[in-house]
């Protein structure tokens, strides 16, 4: 099998590990070159943002390691519920929102960052519309481990 950088990339893509060395070239001479033609470019949230207007619906935006960078529209109340497995983090981007916890309740406005411990119950709300991004391990479901149907579709890219 001839092994080029296209290969490589779609290969990588998938999350398939190759462990041979392309022909002629060591496989790691390929990815570095294949690293150093990356076209670096920002994700504008605004643009993103535009891009869908469905309430506790998380939509991926980037991949580090093995966490997802999620953009949320909210708006009222969502439900009790606990990821067991992962904390889970929200960055408030536009607006104001509040997480209520068995133990009390915590408010958050734009410029504001919480950390729900992994296995936490929590409640996210806002009363009026709030834009946030939510950073948690890939596949984590948003209405963690009390399902129901408010459970968005997983793994949906803008």
């Amino acid at each position: 099998v001839k092994i080029t950088v296209r290969r490589i990339i779609r290969l990588q893509r998938r999350s398939f590990h190759l462990i041979a060395d392309a022909p002629g070239e060591p496989l790691g001479y390929l990815l570095g070159m294949w690293r150093k033609s990356m076209n670096y470019t920002a994700i504008n949230f605004q643009e993103k943002l535009a891009k869908f207007s469905d309430h506790w619906s998380p939509k991926i935006i980037a991949q580090m390691n093995d966490h997802h960078f999620k953009l949320v529209k909210m708006k009222g109340d969502f439900v009790w519920h606990a990821h067991d497995a992962a904390d889970e983090a929200f960055i408030v981007l536009d607006g104001e929102m509040g997480i209520e916890f068995r133990e009390g309740k915590v408010d958050l406005k734009a410029g504001e960052l919480i950390v729900v411990p992994k296995g936490v119950e929590h409640k996210p709300f806002a009363k009026n519309e709030c834009k946030i991004m939510v950073v948690e391990p890939a596949g984590t479901i948003n209405t963690g481990s009390a399902g129901g149907e408010m459970t968005a579709e997983d793994n949906v890219w803008i």
